[in-house]
């Protein structure tokens, strides 16, 4: 199995901080060139752009886009393609996560949602697939153990992490031989920002055989083995969940 990413280029979306920005860190670390996106958080891109071009040099740049603006989404990868020449990795990570009780549902809530989760993967895969199927590359997509069981409140997120599994699959049954395509399934990794009790923390890890949070690197690694070293793995969405979701 190949131990490097040299000479590789991944493009990871929403990659300016919190998973997106330790999966960047990681692939760099293994030797690839990253195309940090961001949409709105441009000192955070920059600053990792810097970071990891303090390492390799000109081994990073940034690229904004909004992905529920598909039209512009061709012209991410067109830049890729003229900073570094060739994609072979896309790791589809931006998100957006926030409850949506029933009675409070908004179009704006599903548009957001539905975008962010489901359509600008679909339509970033679509954006990148010339330069993939040239490299013969990867696509990784950062799905949810809640697109399997769902979370109380959250009726536009579950659906949408539930399209993007079904998306992963039906993507590498399309797009094989010329580009694997799996997914990731992180459980308890990062909390949010707000919203959340200690009481509801506990209760969350009282599920958890491994009685335990994750940690960004625990999805890093799992990407990594998808990108680098599961040659012969497509169709697969892997839970890193400390086993939450094995009696589901």
């Amino acid at each position: 199995m190949p131990d490097t990413l040299d000479n590789k280029v991944a493009l990871i979306t929403g990659s300016a901080k919190r998973i997106g920005a330790e999966i960047a860190r990681t692939l760099h670390a293994a030797g690839a060139r990253i195309a940090i996106h961001y949409r709105g958080s441009v000192d955070e891109a920059e600053a990792l752009a810097a970071e990891l071009n303090a390492e390799r040099e000109n081994s990073a740049a940034t690229f904004r886009a909004d992905l529920l603006d598909t039209a512009s989404l061709p012209a991410v990868a067109e830049g890729i393609l003229d900073w570094a020449g060739r994609l072979d990795i896309l790791v589809n990570n931006a998100s957006s996560f926030y409850p949506t009780p029933l009675g409070s549902i908004t179009e704006e809530h599903w548009d957001d949602l539905m975008g962010s989760n489901l359509k600008g993967p679909l339509f970033m895969s679509q954006a990148c697939l010339p330069p993939l199927k040239a490299a013969r590359g990867v696509i990784v997509n950062i799905v949810d153990i809640y697109g399997q069981r769902p979370l109380a409140d959250h009726h536009v997120y579950c659906p949408a992490k539930a399209g993007l599994a079904m998306l992963t699959r039906a993507l590498a049954k399309d797009l094989g031989p010329e580009i694997r395509v799996n997914g990731v399934s992180p459980g308890a990794i990062l909390w949010p920002s707000s919203g959340m009790t200690s009481e509801g923390k506990q209760k969350i890890l009282d599920e958890v055989p491994l009685e335990r949070a994750g940690s960004p690197a625990d999805i890093a690694g799992c990407v990594l083995y998808l990108v680098r070293d599961a040659e012969y793995v497509s169709g697969q969405i892997i839970a890193v969940d400390g086993g939450r979701s094995a009696a589901w």
